[in-house]
């Protein structure tokens, strides 16, 4: 089967894949909204190679991972932190894996485009930098 042009490979740890369908699970019986966006990320984990801890690529964004997006519609950079769901906080820069952005961050590479849906339409933004991954510093469960 040929692949779409705009699929990208995404990577995903193990130990990251056990806490995500997790959280997944305890996020679609809680769920009284936005159930189609949990369903998104389910998709993209199914799609997800599985990878060793200390075998993933230091340019791929796992959870925990601090990360540089270049904004492509308004030309701004921000930094962002992927985290569990417990652990975000829009205040630190901290990106919940379920939202939007997060949902598109998630084991993607440096160079990829993300398409995250607003409210206010679909966004553009270029991973440029990770400036933190756990699994490159040896910080393997955080």
């Amino acid at each position: 089967m040929k692949k779409n042009i705009d699929e990208k490979m995404i990577y995903i740890t193990e130990y990251d894949m056990t806490r995500l369908e997790e959280v997944l699970a305890i996020a679609a019986m809680n769920a009284k909204r936005d159930f189609k966006h949990l369903e998104g990320l389910t998709k993209e984990l199914m799609k997800a190679e599985i990878v060793d801890s200390t075998e993933i690529p230091s340019n791929v964004i796992t959870m925990n991972s601090k990360v540089l997006l270049d904004d492509l519609e308004n030309n701004q950079r921000k930094e962002y932190i992927l985290v569990f769901p417990k652990e975000a906080d829009i205040e630190q820069n901290k990106v919940s894996v379920l939202s939007p952005l997060g949902t598109a961050m998630i084991g993607c590479r440096v160079g990829h485009i993300l398409r995250v849906k607003t409210p206010t339409g679909e966004r553009r933004m270029k991973v440029q930098k990770i400036l933190y991954q756990p699994e490159k510093a040896g910080d393997y469960h955080l």
